[in-house]
């Protein structure tokens, strides 16, 4: 299954909830120009041909394709922050060290990292096959992973690396699925079905119009933390909490693009702004959660070193104009975690079995918030 979707829930702007920031087009990662996504989704539910064993597979692979299907590899200046270390993302030790990275980034579950990574290098070196074998390259894709041993059986290893290939070669730029898609289809988040998701700012700097979006695999947090604008929600939305699940035991990666010409310690530094974004949501990085975020720039565009003559410039924004990229990116994810929760589905549980991860009620959920806005509720009564 690809990110194309038939139907699709309220996201959080078109339920009224008054999020701060100006979105861009398709208020997506996608709004960065050149960047496309694609999905590949597992769901036994739906093809019970997948399943092996006694549990359910529901998983997958999400891709962001920086540079598009350029057919010559370009460095993708970047960098790399991590607010607790309990998971992986691949590449990281070279874009701290070489503030880029080249091909796609890929998100999956846990136990999937090796496949997809396989997956991954091998459509890089058929992408840009003339300068892989006209040159001493090597790739080394950024593949990272959340969770989601509770709606999927994750030690099954069900995603093999045609299925990396497939949601990178579906992968399209305008609007972007959420929800059960891809590597968010087995995800959870504040004990609510949580998934994938995105959003985008829109920025006019020296007469220019810029935009930072924001992709996140949300699955991390427990209710009773969950706050939507300031609203400590979790506290009255009680019901259909799933048994077991006290302890914070997922994960969130967050990717952030832009087509601002950053350098690599700018976008260090932007990249760090989304633990800002995912606390906003009420979650501190618990123990147990791999919070690991990745912001990229698509300006500067040129050939990789190895390519290159001995000079290289580069364009970069002044510091003193950071501010409002920070915040852009800080309401990008903030709206991103919000808008996987939003378009996700009640998802059956693997474990324990016989349960249901239920989707967060929209309408329930603005009207919490709108109580409390007007002063007329505890928002931590229960229903």
């Amino acid at each position: 299954m690809n990110q194309k979707q038939t139907s699709r829930k309220p996201r959080a702007r078109e339920l009224g909830l008054r999020l701060p920031g100006t979105p861009g087009a398709h208020n997506a990662i996608t709004d960065v120009p050149g960047v496309m996504v694609g999905y590949e989704t597992l769901n036994s539910h739906r093809e019970p041909g997948l399943q092996t064993g006694p549990l359910p597979v529901q998983t997958g692979v999400t891709a962001i394709l920086p540079t598009g299907l350029e057919p010559s590899p370009r460095p993708v200046w970047a960098g790399q922050s991590t607010l607790n270390g309990n998971g992986e993302m691949t590449g990281t030790h070279w874009i701290h060290d070489g503030g880029y990275f080249v091909g796609p980034i890929l998100l999956t579950n846990t136990h999937s990292v090796g496949a997809v990574h396989h997956g991954a290098t091998r459509w890089m070196l058929e992408q840009y096959g003339e300068a892989w074998q006209k040159t001493h390259l090597w790739a080394m894709p950024v593949v990272t992973e959340t969770y989601d041993g509770v709606l999927n059986d994750i030690n099954g290893q069900h995603v093999r690396p045609e299925h990396a290939l497939a949601a990178i070669r579906s992968a399209s730029s305008g609007a972007v699925a959420e929800g059960n898609v891809g590597g968010g289809a087995g995800m959870i988040c504040y004990e609510f079905k949580g998934g994938t998701g995105t959003a985008s700012r829109r920025l006019d700097i020296a007469g220019a119009t810029y935009h930072v979006g924001a992709l996140v695999q949300a699955n991390h947090g427990v209710r009773p933390w969950l706050n939507v604008l300031g609203v400590p929600v979790g506290l009255s939305m009680t019901e259909d909490r799933i048994p077991g699940l006290s302890h914070e035991r997922g994960s969130i990666i967050c990717v952030i693009g832009t087509d601002l010409p950053l350098l690599p310690t700018q976008l260090q530094k932007l990249a760090r702004r989304a633990t800002i974004g995912i606390g906003r949501g009420g979650t501190p990085g618990g123990n147990n959660s791999g919070d690991m975020f990745l912001a990229f720039s698509t300006a500067n565009d040129m050939d990789l070193p190895q390519l290159s003559g001995p000079w290289r410039r580069m364009t970069c924004l002044n510091d003193e104009l950071l501010d409002p990229v920070y915040l852009a990116a800080v309401e990008a994810v903030e709206e991103a975690v919000l808008n996987a929760m939003l378009a996700a589905e009640d998802t059956p549980t693997a474990r324990p079995s016989g349960a249901i991860c239920r989707a967060i009620d929209g309408a329930r959920l603005v009207s919490l918030v709108e109580r409390a806005d007007r002063g007329n509720v505890d928002p931590a009564d229960s229903p």
